[in-house]
């Protein structure tokens, strides 16, 4: 007899179906797993078997044999433990086939029997809804997979507790969707003194989802400011809730099997390898780009990041997606983020003030800005200077806007961009730093004025096709925010002043 038991291996974000194949025969004993499976899933042999002994069941004295089919897609991870041990008890005869026959089952066996978390069960809920079948998984993932919609999901403790509810002896209750709780400590834009035109550029950020530069010297409050953008992004949509927590899943990154509504900030230190940004790995891991998906990738002093590593989020910049490539893997990754940076303008840091600067200014300048490539320059939207802040704004109290009026204006912009997109039929397109194309053209209806001034700074700035069209992009999103159907001069003339790289003397 040979036992099947429905699972699943993870490629990316996609879950595959994997069937489980138990045979229990006659021979010498041992207790044989096959099919590409990684030293998490081989060492599953001593777990399954101190599991079924802690519940009082010993592995009968014949050939063991499991195979994990298709043989040849690789198998990594602990949560196989819960399939190969049903599967045994199936061959036993300890439970019967049926009852478990229209489940997929992942989970993670302690040797007390219990049964642990795993990352992915989001994933593999909805693959279960794919195929029209159920879920076992552990207790404490029931409430991640129950998100999945109208699936039947059993969430068990422990190995003796499912095998009682799959024989009808004990009834576990179903999971509940869990959901995080939100955020309520998120930093205020009143605690910025002055940097009005810095706040100015965070509002457009967040209203059309635009990549940021800000350039100034230590202490002018680069950091301050990207650490307040979350509390004035606009509240995902159900669709990006579900794509950015199936990436968390895959992660492990989901606390107790809730799921988050905010929105990702990710802030990796600048001693981060390619690997670390873009996914890679032995196992072809989602990188910090995709752990941003849908939120915000802050990079602090930008210049000290690998060369190699920046300038490999060129082209997941531009896709949206993080595909990585090994020899014997080829994985994609979604990665639509908001890369805001921070940088200094030299080593020292003082270049705009001579009494502070270094001997070698303006030189240094040129050098420390080098180390970022002119093609990932450009892939900026917003490029601005974050001067010191002058003791006038420091000690005087000057009434600022809170995030919560920013956020008001920033939630209406992006109401503007989704009916739009919508009612153009394109509504995978969720702002306009997204839209391209023929839509662009269509979106960036400009007046006459407007138009003459983007032709003379196309020529004045030696603009690429790319900067022209993220002018474009930011001046429809200045013009959203103002409620106008048409994009004016002074729209125009305000994204040209953004991208105007000044910090170089």
């Amino acid at each position: 007899m040979v036992a099947h038991i429905g699972t699943v291996a993870f490629v990316g974000v996609e879950a595959r179906s994997v069937d489980v194949q138990v045979q229990v025969a006659s021979g010498l004993p041992s207790f044989t797993i096959v099919g590409l499976p990684d030293k998490a899933v081989a060492e599953s042999r001593e777990r399954v078997r101190a599991a079924l002994g802690a519940i009082g069941l010993a592995l009968p004295p014949k050939r063991i044999t499991v195979n994990l089919a298709p043989a040849d897609l690789p198998k990594e991870g602990s949560h196989y433990d819960l399939a190969i041990a049903l599967g045994l008890l199936v061959a036993m005869e300890a439970v019967a086939s049926d009852a478990v026959e229209s489940y997929l089952v992942l989970g993670e066996l302690g040797l007390d029997g219990g049964i642990q978390a795993v990352p992915g069960v989001l994933p593999a809920a909805l693959k279960a809804l794919e195929l029209d079948c159920g879920l076992i998984c552990a207790a404490a993932s029931g409430g991640e997979a129950a998100w999945a919609g109208e699936v039947e999901v059993i969430a068990a403790e422990n190995l003796l507790g499912l095998i009682n509810h799959l024989k009808g002896s004990q009834l576990l209750n179903p999971p509940i969707a869990a959901v995080a709780e939100d955020e309520v400590n998120l930093l205020d834009m009143r605690d910025i003194k002055g940097q009005e035109t810095a706040k100015r550029a965070l509002e457009i950020v967040a209203a059309g989802g635009h990549n940021l530069c800000m350039v100034g010297p230590p202490g002018s409050g680069k950091s301050m400011l990207a650490a307040r953008l979350p509390g004035i992004l606009p509240p995902m949509t159900p669709e990006e809730i579900l794509e950015v927590s199936m990436i968390a899943s895959i992660s492990g990154l989901l606390t107790e099997g809730r799921i988050t509504r905010s929105r990702p900030f990710r802030n990796p230190h600048h001693s981060a390898s390619m690997a670390a940004l873009v996914g890679g790995g032995i196992k072809a891991r989602p990188g910090e780009i995709s752990l941003a998906h849908r939120g915000i990738l802050f990079l602090d002093e930008l210049p000290e990041f690998q060369r190699s590593a920046l300038d490999s989020l060129r082209q997941p910049i531009e896709s949206g997606e993080a595909v990585v490539a090994r020899a014997n893997r080829h994985v994609t990754y979604p990665a639509r983020f908001q890369l805001v940076a921070a940088m200094n303008p030299c080593r020292c840091g003082y270049l705009d003030d001579p009494a502070q600067a270094c001997s070698r200014a303006p030189k240094c300048a040129v050098d420390y800005q080098s180390k970022i490539s002119g093609p990932m320059m450009d892939r900026f939207d917003i490029h601005i200077e974050v001067p010191a802040v002058s003791a006038q704004d420091l000690t005087l109290p000057t009434p600022s806007e809170t995030s919560r009026d920013v956020a008001a204006r920033v939630l209406a912009a992006r109401k503007i961009q989704t009916e739009r997109y919508q009612k153009m039929g394109l509504a995978h397109i969720r702002c306009n730093a997204e839209v391209d194309g023929e839509a662009l053209e269509q979106v960036a209806v400009i007046d006459k004025a407007g138009k003459e001034i983007l032709s003379q700074a196309i020529e004045v700035m030696k603009l690429t096709a790319r900067g022209y069209h993220r002018i474009l992009r930011v001046a429809r999103t200045l013009a959203d925010l103002e409620e106008r159907a048409e994009i004016s001069k002074i729209h125009i003339s305000e994204a040209l002043s953004y991208r105007q790289k000044k910090h170089i003397r």
